[in-house]
């Protein structure tokens, strides 16, 4: 089977736009955990490798997902493609220094996990990050190939989710302790995780406000800047009524409100280039204030999927290309 490359992205939905914000919080309690129970904040170069099952899935992966992207690859005894690639990738998690953690899977003994990941053949290698599960790549890779992929999914997990991954001590002893050390408090930190916990109570204009609040001290800060974008999407899409918007876009096709609506609800249920695609054709339809609201619309979705997300690069073009 031929590899196949996948976006790092994932789709756009309601859990998702959290996931980033709490992301963050959830490593640094668990390197604060560590510091108080008196770990050493670094783990040894053995582990980060290691052998997951479905017991253990939860703890070792998606939990672990809050820290540090999570590679996993699913393997078998009998496939010799697996034997090929499973020592590059065990090589590369050591050379990542803590930058990815390897859970190798077994489908032989794990037929439930293979059927939730909807894998068809092997070797396959998914990640894991902030507990969104994102395919990498499917049958044998190269290892320049398997590098980009990876070096793509650091960017984004860090860029995207806060993960900066794990400490490694070459003299810590194997099982020690999992967590990176704790580090200092930021100056506003105060304030994205009271915007964080105001997105977990549903509170969506208090987490506008917080955002706004750490942008007023900050203009540059990327994380109030995503969290603000995401925040102000949900809060446009709560209580309406999809039929209605989507009915209404598609007998008013140059109605720019109806348009910029759909989209709005496009991109919150993931389907992010039929978003950026509506707005890119409502742009070449309109001229003066109606064609720059859409534009600054346009801007506004870029920033909630992600500066480096190949669609977005893509929209970029074609929006340029209808301005132009």
């Amino acid at each position: 089977m031929q590899p196949r490359n996948m976006s790092m992205s994932g789709v756009v939905d309601l859990a998702a736009v959290k996931a980033a914000q709490e992301a963050k919080a959830k490593a640094e309690q668990a390197r604060a955990q560590a510091a108080r129970e008196g770990g050493t904040g670094a783990i040894s170069p053995a582990d980060l490798v290691i052998d997951v099952d479905e017991a253990g899935f939860e703890r070792d992966v998606l939990q672990r997902s809050a820290e540090v992207p999570v590679v996993i690859d699913f393997w078998a005894e009998w496939c010799q493609p697996c034997k090929q690639l499973s020592p590059v990738l065990e090589r590369l998690a050591v050379e990542y220094n803590g930058r990815i953690l390897l859970a190798k899977i077994d489908v032989d003994a794990n037929q439930m996990l293979m059927q939730q990941f909807g894998i068809q053949g092997i070797p396959a290698v998914f990640a894991v990050v902030a507990g969104q599960a994102l395919p990498l790549f499917q049958g044998a890779a190269g290892e320049e190939q398997i590098r980009q992929t990876l070096d793509q999914l650091v960017q984004v997990a860090e860029q995207r989710f806060g993960l900066t991954g794990l400490t490694v001590d070459p003299d810590a002893e194997p099982g020690g302790a999992q967590a990176a050390p704790e580090r200092p408090a930021g100056p506003y930190d105060g304030l994205l995780e009271a915007a964080v916990q105001a997105l977990d109570s549903g509170d969506l204009g208090g987490a506008v406000q917080a955002y706004k609040n750490v942008l007023n001290e900050d203009p540059g800060n990327e994380e109030a800047k995503l969290g603000l974008a995401q925040a102000e999407l949900l809060q446009r899409v709560q209580g309406v009524d999809p039929q209605r918007v989507r009915k209404e876009a598609a007998e008013k096709p140059a109605d720019v409100q109806a348009q910029i609506a759909a989209a709005d609800l496009d991109l919150v249920g993931g389907h992010v280039e039929d978003a950026f695609g509506r707005l890119i054709e409502t742009v070449q339809r309109t001229v003066g204030d109606d064609r720059d609201t859409v534009r600054m619309r346009l801007l506004e979705l870029f920033e909630v999927v992600g500066p480096e997300d190949p669609r977005v690069i893509a929209a970029r073009r074609a929006l340029a290309r209808a301005l132009f």
